[in-house]
């Protein structure tokens, strides 16, 4: 009984395996251009000083994040103390001049009344408490304008995002309109600068694939905008990828770019052989499978399956016996 067993198990090893014939025809296949892509916020803009003076605060610093309106900075201008205090003594002065002038009115309406003063100097008082308070008013808006530009020492961010540069210290000395800190914000996307010669092939919408070893294998991005002008041979066109890490502004990520089509013939992995430095792909032939020397190129994936690309050898209606898949 067991050499009975031993005699089958050997002839089900001496059958050849089950193949599969694939019959030939050109299929389209994408061909992709590597490039590199930066990490970039979609807007960058600069927190600019108000006000002309000394930095005595700064609070924040490269990668810190930051909301529209947040205080990221003070500037103080010593010349805007001494002249707030210059007008609060003016202030001061004239008010008690004004309480003077006020007494003064109503003791010559007083006055008046009992034909003492004349008219004309009841006019004369009523102007000089109209002319003090004229000049209290002039002042305290003066007063005013002072506190709005201490007000102004205060940098502001002028939208949420990331820091990505602080080109300052405590204690440097600026002038009004000067660069305090760099925001970006709105978001992240991919900047491409890509080869010329391949743009016209491009359009706002088309998918873009992220390369290897990014944290984001077999995703894909969409083409969001491509920008007109040309410098130094390429064309700038922007990315939108989602989960982009936006850790690090500037990062280099490798993108694969649809730049055409082309016809090509591709057999399963299994059909290819090699032996002696050649490789040999199986053709069904009148008398059984004929093995012919092919050239083959890259493996790429055609409708959810493994597939190699075959440059020479083999001809669109060819029968390729391969192993069952």
């Amino acid at each position: 009984m067991g050499r009975r067993l031993a005699l089958i198990f050997a002839l089900l090893a001496a059958l050849p395996a089950a193949a599969a014939e694939t019959v030939l025809a050109p299929v389209t296949i994408t061909e992709w251009k590597p490039v590199y892509g930066e990490v970039e916020t979609r807007n960058r803009v600069p927190a600019r000083s108000r006000i002309g003076g000394t930095v005595v605060e700064l609070k924040v610093t490269e990668g810190d994040p930051v909301e529209a309106g947040q205080e990221i900075a003070r500037i103080e201008d010593d010349k805007l103390s001494f002249q707030m205090r210059a007008l609060d003594a003016t202030l001061k002065a004239l008010t008690a001049q004004l309480d003077t002038a006020r007494r003064d009115l109503d003791r010559g309406r007083a006055l008046r009344e009992r034909g003492v003063v004349t008219q004309q100097r009841l006019d004369q008082l009523t102007t000089q408490v109209a002319e003090l308070e004229g000049q209290i008013d002039s002042t305290a808006a003066r007063r005013r304008v002072i506190e709005e530009q201490v007000a102004e020492g205060a940098v502001l961010s002028p939208g949420s995002g990331l820091v990505l540069s602080v080109p300052i210290s405590p204690g440097s000395v600026l002038v009004a309109g000067d660069t305090v800190a760099e925001i970006g914000g709105g978001g992240l996307f991919l900047r491409l600068a890509i080869p010329e010669r391949h743009a016209l092939a491009l359009r706002p919408g088309d998918r873009i694939a992220v390369g290897d070893s990014t944290g984001l294998d077999g995703q894909s991005g969409r083409l969001v905008k491509i920008y007109p002008q040309i410098e130094g041979g390429r064309v700038l066109a922007d990315v939108e990828v989602e989960g982009l890490d936006g850790r690090f502004v500037g990062r280099r990520v490798p993108v694969r770019l649809p730049v055409g089509t082309r016809q090509a013939l591709l057999v399963p992995p299994g059909a290819v052989t090699h032996r002696g430095g050649l490789d040999f792909v199986a053709v069904a032939g009148p008398d059984g499978p004929v093995e012919r020397v092919v050239v083959p190129g890259e493996r790429l994936r055609h409708d959810g399956r493994d597939r190699v690309e075959i440059l020479t050898g083999l001809e669109p209606g060819d029968r390729v016996v391969s192993p069952d898949e």
